[in-house]
């Protein structure tokens, strides 16, 4: 492997890495149209610009390669004191919205962050620095919760988005899923305050109602992920809220509530911001 290939996006070596059992039944026409709906190309044609853009570096090249405006709300409640939090978001773009709060906290943090994130971001080496990379399914599931540890553990400001996956659309109302327990636990452990952050925006109606359709007939595969770069570029040359909510301290996640029903409860502050 060359070192121009590690800043590359290749569909075929994907599957070749991530499918090997199943590559050779896929058609040349469904990688084609893979190729296309990642946009592959254009992609390519700016990771060879910012090749030489590393972590919060290339988070900014990312913001202007979208055309990407945003508004910060609430920068004052950004923790000043030195001490480790854990930043928590909706999701609702699935791209643009990781590559902003990335950008927000990591030159507020001089760098000093850290994603829980799904592990096929690691393809992109100029994000890599700043992820922890989590698959839940396959040979490293059992080093998940190992690797939650470490970032907890870490010297690092933790970003996570709770829900796992970005918002879908139930009853006409765009929300996030049922936000993971992950962050409350850890938080608790690792006596790390909670800070809130609301993200604005949606993806098409193209996107929900392939979501739906989807779950509706029962697909466990989250198909609707493979649409989130043509997505990316739907949002492109928008401006975009991120509104950032007052620290919640770690001690009030008590036994008065369970991690579950806690980190509902965060999900609902976010939702008010």
């Amino acid at each position: 492997m060359t070192d121009d290939t590690l800043f590359q996006i290749d569909i075929d070596r994907i599957l070749r890495e991530k499918a090997p059992k199943y590559r050779k039944f896929i058609p040349k026409f469904i990688v084609t149209y893979l190729k296309k709906i990642v946009h592959q190309e254009e992609l390519n044609v700016f990771l060879r610009d910012s090749k030489d853009e590393m972590g919060v570096d290339f988070l900014k090249a990312s913001l202007e390669f979208l055309d990407m405006k945003l508004e910060i709300k609430g920068e004052e409640n950004l923790p000043k004191d030195g001490k480790l939090y854990t930043f928590v978001s909706n999701h609702p773009l699935g791209g643009q919205d990781g590559v902003a709060l990335g950008y927000i906290l990591g030159k507020f943090y001089d760098g000093k962050v850290k994603y829980l994130v799904n592990d096929l971001l690691m393809y992109l080496r100029g994000l890599a620095p700043l992820c922890i990379p989590i698959n839940k399914t396959g040979k490293q599931a059992r080093d998940f919760p190992q690797l939650v540890k470490a970032g907890f553990a870490s010297d690092n400001q933790l970003i996570m988005f709770p829900a796992g996956i970005c918002s879908r659309r139930r009853n006409g109302v765009i929300r996030d899923i049922e936000w993971k327990k992950t962050f409350i636990v850890k938080s608790v452990e690792t006596q790390r305050d909670v800070v809130p952050i609301h993200f604005g925006g949606r993806n098409s109606d193209f996107f929900y109602n392939l979501a739906n359709f989807c779950k509706a007939l029962g697909i466990k595969f989250n198909t609707a992920m493979l649409y989130l770069a043509d997505e990316m570029f739907k949002n492109r040359h928008k401006t975009f809220t991120v509104t950032i909510g007052k620290p919640i301290p770690w001690e009030t996640f008590d036994k008065s509530k369970t991690p579950a029903q806690w980190a509902a409860y965060v999900r609902d502050i976010v939702y008010k911001l």
